[in-house]
Order: structure tokens, then sequence, then C-alpha cells
């Protein structure tokens, strides 16, 4: 008998899930489609020593969202990414939105509705 406890393999850890399908609106309503998002590219500093760092506090819905989006880019599209590399590339797109929209960027309009 062996004391080594018996784990799953990484193919059984990360297999491909099917996610929850949304729900068909109401008869006779089309869903809006959602505007093409253009985003200049700004650069984020990727994988690379970072030597500033920073805490932010995020509620658990938060962070399973987040870590939901990290196990996704790493099932569907082969993408292994850490959290924070996944905040590096929303700040970017974030910034390089606000830089372009000033107003009308979405870090303004959704700190507005706050």
């Amino acid at each position: 008998m062996t004391r080594r406890a018996s784990l799953p393999g990484a193919s059984e850890l990360f297999r491909p899930t099917s996610l929850v399908r949304p729900v068909d609106p109401e008869p006779g309503l089309a869903p809006e489609p959602a505007p093409p998002a253009a985003v200049p590219d700004r650069p984020s500093t990727g994988r690379q020593k970072h030597d500033t760092k920073i805490t932010v506090y995020v509620s658990d819905e938060e962070l399973l969202a987040l870590e939901h989006a990290r196990l996704s880019l790493r099932g569907a599209f082969g993408l292994g990414v850490d959290r924070g590399r996944i905040v590096r590339e929303a700040i970017a797109v974030l910034l390089a939105d606000f830089e372009e929209h000033g107003e009308r960027s979405q870090l303004v309009r959704r700190l507005r509705r706050r």
C-alpha cells in the first residue's frame, strides 16, 4: 500500500468545459448589438519583472470572475497567463480608451454611474 495521494492529471484539470448558455431574449425583442471596440494599441508591460507594487481589494465575485477568465483563456485559447497579466492588459486597454475618448471613455462613463 502506497502512502502517496492519487491526484488527477493535467488533462483532467484543464479539460474543456461547456459555458452556461445566455438566456434568449423575449420573443419579438431583438438583442442590441454591441458596438465594436475600437481601442488603440497601448502595450501593457506583459511578463517582466515589475519593481512597483500596488494592492487592490476586490470582492469575492470579482475575484471569481477574474479566475474564471484566467481559466477560460487557458482552456479555450491556450493562453497560460496569471491574474496579474490579465489585470495589466485590462489597465492598458482602459487607459488607451481614456486617452483616445476622454469624457466619452468607458472609464469616465463607469465612474459617473457610481
